[in-house]
């Protein structure tokens, strides 16, 4: 019988980072992935490490999450290719540039100030080949982006180093209270703890069913694209709300071209089937946007498997039905920036029961009267 502290389900960015900052407290994780650590939407995502254009109950977990990957190699010994160049969210018409103006005025007043109105002349400074219809935009200063793959497998090995026990190609099927711990029956034999982390993403739903806990979570898989090797011409991650579009050029010159549009995913097979239609619209978006894009070839494509909340935004703190698991799913598409900080933040909450980060507003309960 194998025992740990915490038994953390999923090793993913979120579940990886749980268990290191578990052991960096003393305790004995255990975490159980189905596949391997990075396999599904932590190792294929674009990348981006953003506070901007956040729902505003995962703000203040963005921002603390900030705080740690601004000291990344410190935490995990290596830097996961995390640069600093901002994101620019950009306005495509005067109208939409106002609805940005109430969002950063009302983020103002609530007490944040990270995201920052810009004009025509200084987005042209910030995205010089960005189109000259444009009329500003938002941008968030201390944002950028980083190697998603090489940030789990870090946060990985670094969990091992400081006691964690990782067990990949193991599935959980079952989990059941035995007295006053948690059995957690997996493919490989039964785990026992005390607390249990459901960190398992896109197949979280199914253990949160376990508790008597069902969530109205959709599988989703989003898409992305890399081009060919253009020179060098954008620094910042930039990213649309009109149309979908994430957008950021690497250091060897190609460009990461994402932004929402789905694939089709089948999660008991672990594939996805890509939506060449919907590709076609971001290649256009962007042949719009970035004229210097347009001699540019499309050299692959792919889809991560992951999970999206009904409000797209995650379910993150204690079970409403089961004393001493907790959630930390549904990240709906946005939470590679948000992993190093939740992780922290989990582990203080199982460590001490409660945590100076807020999370209002993400609980399970929210869920309840559905």
């Amino acid at each position: 019988m194998r025992t740990a502290d915490v038994v953390v389900i999923g090793g993913g960015i979120h579940g990886c980072s749980t268990a290191l900052h578990l052991a960096l407290r003393g305790l004995k994780p255990i975490v159980v992935e189905k596949d391997y650590a990075g396999r599904h939407a932590s190792g294929v995502n674009a990348g981006g490490v953003r506070q901007l254009a956040r729902h505003v109950a995962e703000i203040p977990l963005s921002i603390s999450s900030m705080a740690i990957w601004e000291r990344i190699e410190e935490l995990v010994g290596d830097d996961c290719g995390f640069d600093c160049h901002g994101t620019v969210l950009v306005a495509e018409s005067e109208e939409e540039l106002a609805g940005f103006r109430a969002r950063v005025e009302d983020l103002h007043l609530r007490g944040f100030s990270h995201e920052e109105l810009i004009g025509r002349a200084e987005l042209k400074r910030l995205v010089p080949a960005v189109s000259d219809y444009c009329p500003g935009g938002v941008v968030s200063r201390r944002d950028g982006a980083a190697d998603p793959f090489r940030t789990t497998q870090a946060f990985r090995r670094r969990a091992v180093e400081k006691g964690a026990e990782v067990i990949e190609g193991v599935r959980v099927t079952g989990l059941v209270r035995a007295g006053s711990v948690w059995r957690v029956e997996t493919s490989d034999g039964p785990i026992e703890a005390p607390k249990v982390v459901n960190a398992a993403g896109a197949w979280a739903d199914r253990i949160a069913a376990m508790l008597g806990e069902p969530v109205p979570l959709e599988v989703i898989a989003p898409m992305l694209m890399v081009s060919s090797r253009v020179p060098p011409f954008i620094q910042p991650v930039v990213i649309l709300r009109g149309r979908k579009l994430s957008f950021k050029q690497l250091a060897n010159g190609t460009v990461v071209i994402g932004g929402g549009h789905l694939a089709t995913p089948f999660r008991d097979e672990n594939r996805t089937v890509l939506d060449w239609s919907k590709l076609t619209a971001s290649a256009r978006t962007v042949w719009e946007l970035f004229p210097v894009m347009r001699e540019a070839t499309i050299v692959r494509a792919w889809a991560g498997i992951e999970a999206r909340m009904i409000d797209d935004i995650p379910v993150v703190g204690p079970s409403s039905t089961s004393e001493g698991v907790y959630h930390q799913f549904g990240f709906s598409a946005h939470g590679f920036q948000l992993g190093p900080g939740t992780g922290a933040m989990m582990a203080e909450l199982i460590a001490t029961g409660a945590t100076n980060v807020p999370i209002d507003g993400l609980g399970i309960g929210r869920f309840a009267a559905r």
